[in-house]
């Protein structure tokens, strides 16, 4: 079992900065791969980054790459998502969420799921 809980969200200006953080519990944090996913209003909750249980790999959505970055500690057992020149549409709720399958983008094949974090970019 892992529990998950994000903090860091909140309102930014377009171009903006924020970094997101997950707090997990629960003995086998290490062996998860991790993954954030947003949702929209309106929309469906869709992938934004995942790394796996090491964290030499990660994979990032064609819209956030280059401008996010997924990373995680293993000792403290957090996860972090560092989302620079944050645009409009980066709007959304955002989950992290915890698979025991290698890094993955499908929402189906992550088990446990925090309870989101909103983040609102403004113009």
């Amino acid at each position: 079992q892992v529990q998950l809980v994000e903090s860091g969200g909140g309102l930014v200006q377009v171009g903006g900065s924020l970094r997101l953080s997950c707090a997990a519990s629960g003995r086998t944090f290490g062996s998860y791969t991790m993954g954030w996913f947003r949702q929209a209003p309106g929309k469906e909750r869709e992938f934004v980054a995942t790394i796996s249980w090491s964290g030499g790999r990660s994979y990032y959505a064609d819209s956030v790459k280059g401008r996010f970055t997924i990373s995680r500690d293993n000792a403290k057992k957090m996860v972090y998502l560092q989302m620079n020149s944050l645009k409009p549409e980066d709007t959304a709720v955002y989950y992290c969420a915890a698979s025991d399958r290698v890094p993955t983008a499908t929402t189906a094949e992550y088990d446990y799921w925090g309870q989101g974090t909103q983040v609102t970019v403004s113009s």
